[in-house]
């Protein structure tokens, strides 16, 4: 029995059959690709790091233009409100700053008559709590003896006077610190007079300086990225308006000393990451013990921890998370990658800095797509839907051909 092939002869060299490349071919072609793609993210990244290079070098000029900014996302929605109403623009801009002025003031005449009023008090009952702490640690179980004790106290003043030498050195550094730190502050100040004057103007004048189409890409940038930077704002004053509330409410109701102080102090604090809540919880725990004993100190510690922990790992991230259309897990991880680098700055920064980076990366992924002919789909459409996935709950599709149901023979 002959068996032929009823689809034409059998393949050959030279029958024009599809060629594929050899292995060794297959990986100088990957390496290649690999190594252009090295090289390219190579020199990004160095030209990255000469960017923050030379913006270090012009810090001492960005601190005080970011502080300027920061400011006007808190003051420019009443004088838009002023300026839509027909009042000048200077003189909008001089009554709210003169109104955020007057407020802080007032903030700072009912902390300090407080203060004053109940300062001797908790200082002699800050004696009386550091005589009990003594008995405490020279009483059972410790049983710390006085010599004991002594030299406990000696290793620590021995440890001041060898930082003798690095603490003169801080208090002169302090100085230059300060003097720096009152420029900056006069220079924002002014900054913030003729942002909320001439903000408005900027994006125009960017689009003139800059031309078409570079200056509308930039100008619609820094658009969405004022816009970030207002709720990031809006968001942390909430977050720290609800830790005031809540931790307030339990220092009123333990009738703590100071709490209106404590108050004011915890609100503020909110304002500077890890430091700040650090240091209005132990003021407030130390208050409570000195003033009314152990207990109530560890009442106060524990309603402090738990509303940090409400307010870390659930409210700030969702809250900020909306607002700045960020993922709460990048909110988290740029916190704690800003903190681990920069330190306090770092960690105040890294939530608006990520998002501004967002708001880039996000516009670029628009223009690529536009470019390409492309229609994004909604930020909150399900990833099966964008790859052309069907849903579980959609009625199955019938196959566009099933050949055991053919009928055409």
């Amino acid at each position: 029995m002959c068996v032929t092939n009823e689809s034409g002869p059998p393949d050959t060299p030279d029958s024009g059959a599809r060629r594929f490349p050899s292995r060794v071919q297959v990986v100088l072609g990957g390496l290649r690709s690999t190594s252009i793609v090295s090289l390219q993210f190579v020199l990004v990244v160095a030209a990255f790091w000469v960017l923050v290079w030379v913006l270090g070098k012009l810090w001492v000029v960005l601190l005080p233009v970011l502080f300027a900014i920061i400011v006007c996302t808190v003051l420019w929605p009443p004088v838009r409100w002023m300026r839509n109403r027909r009042v000048p623009a200077a003189a909008a801009s001089l009554v709210m700053m003169l109104v955020a002025v007057g407020v802080l003031a007032g903030v700072i005449s009912l902390i300090v008559p407080s203060i004053v009023r109940q300062a001797p008090e908790l200082a002699s009952r800050a004696t009386d709590g550091v005589r009990r702490l003594q008995e405490w640690i020279q009483g059972p179980p410790l049983n710390v003896k006085d010599d004991q004790l002594d030299n406990i106290v000696n290793t620590i003043t021995d440890k001041l006077q060898s930082s003798a030498s690095a603490i003169a050195s801080g208090v002169f550094s302090g100085v230059g610190t300060a003097t720096s730190l009152l420029v900056t502050l006069f220079t924002a100040l002014i900054l913030v007079f003729f942002f909320l004057k001439d903000g408005p103007k900027f994006i125009p004048w960017l689009d003139r300086t800059l031309g078409r189409p570079s200056g509308a890409h930039v100008g619609e940038v820094l658009q969405r990225m004022w816009s970030t930077l207002g709720g990031f704002i809006r968001t942390q004053a909430l977050v720290s308006l609800v830790d005031a509330t809540f931790i307030g409410i339990g220092l009123f109701i333990l009738q703590v000393p100071l709490a209106g102080v404590l108050v004011v102090i915890t609100f503020l604090g909110g304002f500077i990451p890890i430091v700040g809540a650090f240091v209005a919880g132990a003021l407030a725990v130390l208050i409570a013990l000195v003033s009314n004993g152990l207990t109530t100190a560890l009442i106060v510690l524990g309603i402090i921890l738990a509303v940090q922990q409400l307010e870390g790992n659930v409210l700030q991230p969702w809250l900020q998370s909306k607002s700045m259309d960020l993922h709460a897990v990048i909110v988290l991880l740029a916190v704690t990658l800003g903190g681990t680098l920069f330190g306090i700055t770092g960690a105040f920064l890294a939530v608006p800095a990520a998002a501004s980076l967002a708001v880039v990366l996000r516009y670029l992924n628009e223009q690529i797509a536009e470019r390409a002919g492309e229609t994004l789909p909604p930020p909150d459409t399900p990833v099966t839907a964008q790859v052309g996935v069907p849903d579980d709950d959609a009625p199955p599709e019938a196959p566009p051909g099933d050949p055991g149901t053919s009928t055409g023979n």
